[in-house]
């Protein structure tokens, strides 16, 4: 077993609900194995900074049902360069710092691989609502924000259904197409668009016009951001299709609220997992759960992971 006795803990990127229940696992288990865990707030810049303060586990239970992050988020680009990085690493020394628990995505994850080849060891934590981490089937965050956007197109199709409405969601996710597609399942979406499905403007327009014929009162298409502008083609799908339509930008409200209690478990259980690693002297790996399993690769192997096609894409065609 690793004898190291300090380390330290950031979240990086955007926030995800279910950060602070991962914290807060980092912080009890490493406290149970006599392991003193400092806080390092607003990410890389407070890494760089000497952000840092003692995490005190009678403080966090207060912290489980918040969402976004109590360690604070910043970006820093500069982090790229090596000189940058070295500052980081002498204030992680300074303050006794032997390991980094980095909970964000892949940008985050880079980070922590560029510091372990530093002299610090790191382990990666997925946090990210896209569910765009390849080598693990959930990130942190994930499940809340797809039952956020579930309740608002739940809530939109009351009105539409009322009105004989066409109503185009964009949902969050960046590059990766899993919050629209399991939102749109989840919610009987007629139309699913995201990368993965591919956008052909021409058949989307064509297949509300078929809904319209059939007598359909109302149509929802949950479209993936990235994609297109959902105001134009809104107004294109208005104009074309006989239904009025209405463009609804979900945004950041996906990011927000208090976390599922499957996000809390899933979090509680990688941040366990996370000290154990770095007491086994693990280095440079993130963490995944593939089948209900965790499991943990090389970080820069995790990143260069092909994304597998969902096999949910196989029934959208039969749903819609």
């Amino acid at each position: 077993m690793s004898k190291i006795k300090r380390i330290g803990v950031l979240t990086s990127g955007g926030d995800a609900p279910g950060m602070n229940m991962a914290i807060r696992a980092v912080v009890r288990a490493g406290v149970k194995a006599g392991i003193e865990v400092y806080g390092i707030y607003e990410g890389y810049k407070g890494l760089v900074e000497g952000n840092y303060k003692k995490l005190d586990p009678s403080d966090l239970d207060k912290r489980i049902p918040q969402g976004g992050t109590m360690l604070y988020s910043a970006r820093l680009p500069e982090f790229e360069n090596i000189e940058v990085r070295r500052v980081g690493v002498t204030k992680l020394k300074e303050a006794g710092i032997e390991a980094v628990v980095v909970i964000g995505g892949d940008g985050s994850y880079r980070g922590a691989k560029a510091l372990s080849e530093m002299g610090i060891k790191c382990i990666g934590i997925p946090g990210t609502i896209d569910n765009d981490i390849v080598s693990t089937d959930y990130t942190i965050g994930f499940d809340t924000a797809l039952n956020t956007a579930v309740e608002a197109i739940d809530r939109l199709r009351d009105t539409s259904h009322s009105h004989i409405r066409c109503n185009i969601v964009e949902l969050m996710g960046r590059y990766c197409g899993d919050l629209s597609l399991y939102a749109g399942i989840s919610t009987g979406c007629s139309i699913i668009v995201t990368k993965e499905t591919g956008f052909d403007k021409e058949d989307v327009i064509k297949k509300v016009k078929d809904l319209h014929e059939r007598g359909e009162r109302h149509v929802i298409i949950a479209i993936a951001e990235k994609i297109t502008n959902v105001i134009d083609l809104s107004e294109e799908v208005q104009e074309r299709t006989g239904y009025k339509t209405n463009p609804m930008i979900l945004g950041h409200i996906q990011r927000g609220g208090s976390p599922t209690a499957f996000d809390r478990v899933l979090a509680s259980n990688m941040g366990v997992y996370a000290v154990k690693l770095l007491l086994e002297g693990v280095n440079s790996r993130c963490i995944g759960i593939r089948e209900n399993k965790l499991v943990h690769y090389d970080i820069i192997e995790a990143l260069d992971l092909p994304k597998e096609k969902n096999p949910l894409y196989d029934i959208v065609e039969d749903l819609s």
